[in-house]
């Protein structure tokens, strides 16, 4: 196991799902590389507060997220094979949550 901090944005919509040990969310993200090329990520949580979260994003939103990582190549509609990633995700932060924090911080030192 690998475990990863990710930056990107979302692609597509995320899925809930049931599986035998409760509900899950998946979702696929595409992080820009140092070279130019794009990953494709393919995450899954089951955390309820981070399912939450992904449910509230859209196609295109920015978001960090930590997890266990996998490294997978996948054969793209093309037919080359290109790398990926597979990730269970523990958490996920947006631009949402980075504004809240910022204004908790800068709140408590107003007392």
């Amino acid at each position: 196991m690998i475990d990863a901090l990710i930056q990107g944005r979302m692609y597509g919509t995320p899925k809930q799902g049931q599986g035998k040990n409760g509900p899950y969310t998946t979702a696929k993200v595409k992080v820009s590389t140092a070279g130019g090329d794009t990953l494709l990520v393919s995450v899954i949580c089951f955390d309820p507060q981070a399912q939450a979260v992904l449910m509230a994003l859209g196609e295109g939103d920015s978001l960090a997220l930590s997890g266990a990582m996998t490294p997978k190549a996948y054969q793209a509609k093309g037919g080359e094979w290109r790398p990926g990633l597979d990730v269970v995700a523990h958490h996920i932060t947006t631009a949402y949550h980075i504004r809240r924090k910022r204004q908790a911080v800068q709140g408590a030192g107003d007392e």
